[in-house]
């Protein structure tokens, strides 16, 4: 018997300007959903000529960090000499083991012009093997990315395996993220492979068994196998998940890790700022959070 899939609202947070985050996980209905742990709908938004998103640099630990545009373009930058905009249909994607430092911002066009912004950002925690590998930053480009077709249906693989296919994106567990395209009355099967889901609707209507959900809501499942999808209405998607983890996770500030000790060993090292510096961004500092 399928299990019904249970919705998730998120948290809203205003950071100014017009720009909000919606935090969709973790939640108390989810922690995490397959290897993903953090999830957050940014915008839509638009920012006015001069002005921008400044993210200042920031650390990482036992995690990797995927950011997927609608609208827009963010410069990354980081503590390995990564440099890279990121603009609808690519992929950054960020593995930082044992520590990275990293800061996102408006690009210098965009800023001087003003732009719309709209995207997701995700933390995909990293297996208690791979915890402390070396940081890593890879860039695709959308000509990179699998594209699947069936009918009524478009979707782009962002990461992982799903229906027949695999993304170029160097992941460490069993896992999946697509942007799907639905026409009307359109059903699909999701992945099958996968015992973890989750359905978040970017913009359009849907009902996954029995639950309907619009605009900015998500839904997660698990079991041996998942109600088709079906649209209401032309929808635009997200579809993610993957293998349980291999232990649960603390989360703190922008640290993920399996101990606590892990942790606190973080935060020691990024208040005596033994971490090393954004390339190219090195004149702003963090202090840990009160």
């Amino acid at each position: 018997m399928e299990a019904n899939p249970t919705l998730i609202e998120g948290r809203l947070h205003d950071l100014g300007d017009g720009f909000t985050v919606r935090r969709m996980l973790p939640v108390l209905q989810a922690r995490h959903v397959g290897p993903l742990v953090f999830f957050d709908h940014m915008g839509p938004a638009t920012f006015a000529p001069g002005s921008g998103l400044d993210v200042r640099p920031h650390p990482h630990i036992g995690l990797a960090t995927v950011s997927w545009l609608f609208d827009g373009a963010i410069r990354h930058r980081d503590s390995i000499g990564s440099v890279a905009d990121i603009r609808p249909g690519e992929v950054n994607w960020m593995t930082a083991g044992r520590g990275i430092v990293h800061s996102e911002r408006t690009p210098p066009d965009e800023r001087r012009d003003g732009q719309a912004l709209h995207g997701v950002q995700i933390w995909v925690a990293l297996p208690q093997a791979d915890a402390e590998v070396a940081p890593e930053f890879h860039h695709h480009e959308r000509a990179t990315l699998p594209t699947i077709r069936q009918p009524g249906m478009q979707a782009v693989l962002i990461a992982g395996s799903a229906y027949g296919q695999e993304s170029p994106v160097k992941v460490f567990a069993p896992m999946f993220l697509l942007e799907v395209q639905l026409a009307a009355g359109t059903e699909l099967a999701l992945p099958q492979e996968h015992v973890e889901r989750g359905v978040f609707v970017v913009d359009g209507a849907v009902r996954w068994g029995e639950l309907e959900l619009g605009a900015t809501q998500m839904a997660v499942q698990t079991g041996a196998s998942a109600p088709s999808l079906r649209a209401d209405e032309a929808s635009r998607l997200l579809l993610f998940g993957g293998a349980p983890l291999d232990g649960e996770r603390h989360l703190w500030w922008n640290f993920v890790a399996s101990t606590k000790e892990r942790i606190e060993q973080a935060k020691r090292d990024w208040q005596a700022q033994r971490w090393g510096k954004v390339v190219g961004d090195e004149d702003e500092f963090i202090p840990l959070p009160e």
